[in-house]
């Protein structure tokens, strides 16, 4: 079996085509999936990332109650607005424990 050209660049085209449609497909389902009361959720993994802490850090922060967190099917995950809400407060209790404003 032979093929021009022209006609192999169609071939590819549509199944470019079709790749983008399913690409975007997955991500708008991985967007949702993480997604809770309008808040992106964020697991263990992300936030040791965003923050460049260690796992145990983490669950420091979690048994001392200073960041919020929700178990969803054995799961750990943060709500966005929470680690924005943690970051401030210790940036303020930093401030108020150097003497900086």
């Amino acid at each position: 079996m032979e093929i021009d050209k022209h006609e192999f660049l169609h071939y590819m085209r549509r199944i470019m085509e079709r790749l983008d449609i399913l690409s975007e497909l997955i991500s708008d389902k991985s967007k949702g999936a993480n997604v809770f009361e309008g808040d992106e959720l964020l697991d263990n993994q992300d936030l040791m990332i965003m923050l460049k802490i260690s796992s145990r850090s983490l669950q420091r922060y979690r048994t001392s109650g200073k960041l919020r967190y929700y178990v969803i099917s054995g799961k750990i995950y943060y709500k966005l607005s929470d680690v924005h809400e943690f970051i401030r407060d210790c940036l303020k209790n930093r401030d108020v424990s150097t003497g900086d404003k």
